[in-house]
């Protein structure tokens, strides 16, 4: 009976210890000042961080190693369980929808780790925007690829569906510049200064939300 009692008092000490835990989350990160709750877009994975980006954008490039910092200690502590993916924008600029198609390329050769900091790099250290498709043929030649592939991949339907998803998930989103995060489709980040484990603290607590 002694260990039945004891039992109940554990169970009992360990909601209320979860319910503080809650309530302190809860107080430290206010709706409407760390982040706003959007109508967003749907996500089939769940949890998910999307950041909205261009490679054109200085602010981007700026910040591209605190947000790539949070999201890798956020993984870290969730595995798995959690998705990060990217949304290039391009709000009707044509240099800008170049760097949309220089993420399609990255994500359909699978080389996005190896030429998501080049990108960066190039634009913003070495010879600007991308200006012509054979500009950017020539990068991804640069890294690695078949001329011939990439051509074909710059001309084909894919592409274009891509870069207008790219645009119909940047519009629905509810973001007014970038970088902006999104979790889990509707909860967008306020722009604040946070350090890497703040922000990953933040999008931890935003994963848990529905």
């Amino acid at each position: 009976m002694k260990r039945v009692v004891n039992l109940c008092r554990y169970v009992g000490l360990l909601f209320i210890a979860l319910a503080a835990f809650q309530v302190s989350a809860q107080a430290k990160y206010v709706e409407g000042v760390d982040y706003v709750k959007v109508a967003g877009i749907p996500e089939v994975n769940q949890p998910v961080v999307r950041e909205f980006f261009s490679y054109n954008c200085p602010h981007c490039y700026r910040q591209d190693g605190l947000i790539t910092s949070a999201v890798a200690k956020l993984k870290a502590d969730l595995g798995e369980k959690l998705a990060f993916e990217r949304t290039p924008v391009a709000g009707g600029r044509a240099a800008w929808q170049l760097s949309q198609e220089a993420y399609y390329l990255a994500k359909k050769f699978h080389v996005t780790e190896q030429t998501h900091g080049n990108l960066f790099k190039r634009i913003h250290e070495g010879n600007g925007a991308f200006k012509r498709q054979e500009e950017l043929s020539q990068f991804f030649v640069e890294q690695g690829l078949s001329k011939a592939e990439v051509d074909k991949a710059l001309a084909s339907v894919d592409n274009k569906l891509a870069v207008a998803d790219y645009d119909t998930q940047a519009q629905l989103s509810g973001i007014r510049g970038v970088p902006s995060l999104l979790v889990n489709g509707k909860y967008l980040v306020s722009n604040k200064q946070r350090s890497a484990e703040e922000l990953a603290d933040l999008l931890a607590y935003l994963s848990t939300l529905k």
